[in-house]
């Protein structure tokens, strides 16, 4: 049987309506992890940004310019260049950080934080680790949830068509 594009395309919005299926395991295990020794992120990142990725460091709120960025595309690692976010996700929360309210299935991996001395969902890129933000229950539909983003942690490609 051959597979014709309108096909395709009807399997996999299929698939992502049941979610992770065979298609996007085997695009989340295609995600092949990265591991730098300190000296190896200090010379591919800037202080500010290792700080973030490396450190967990937090960018001040409205430094970013990513807060402004309305442009189709996507939002990628700034440690690995590892697409994280559709900008079809992101949202003004007025907190001063860039936010999403999904992340790309697979590309992150979460953990509970005590930083603050009460539990906080830390959220970090699958392939290099690198800190992103945290996800609060305070975001929009579909999902509630509100990925808070360092700006720094992140690089924006625009969709060229």
């Amino acid at each position: 049987m051959q597979i014709t594009k309108r096909r395709f395309v009807k399997m996999l919005a299929a698939s992502a309506a049941v979610g992770l299926t065979g298609v996007g395991r085997a695009m989340a295990a295609a995600i092949e992890k990265l591991t730098l020794s300190d000296d190896e992120w200090r010379k591919r990142l800037s202080p500010g940004q290792f700080d973030i990725l490396r450190k967990e460091g937090t960018e001040r709120p409205y430094s970013s310019p990513l807060n402004n960025e309305k442009r189709t595309g996507m939002f990628h690692c700034a440690g690995c260049d590892l697409a994280l976010f559709s900008s079809a996700t992101k949202y003004d929360s007025r907190t001063g950080w860039p936010s999403f309210y999904d992340a790309l299935k697979g590309r992150v991996e979460t953990r509970t934080d005590y930083k603050l001395l009460f539990a906080r969902t830390e959220y970090h890129c699958a392939r290099c680790g690198g800190h992103q933000g945290h996800i609060f229950n305070d975001g929009p539909k579909p999902t509630g949830s509100r990925y808070c983003n360092n700006g720094l942690a992140l690089t924006f490609r625009p969709q060229t068509s």
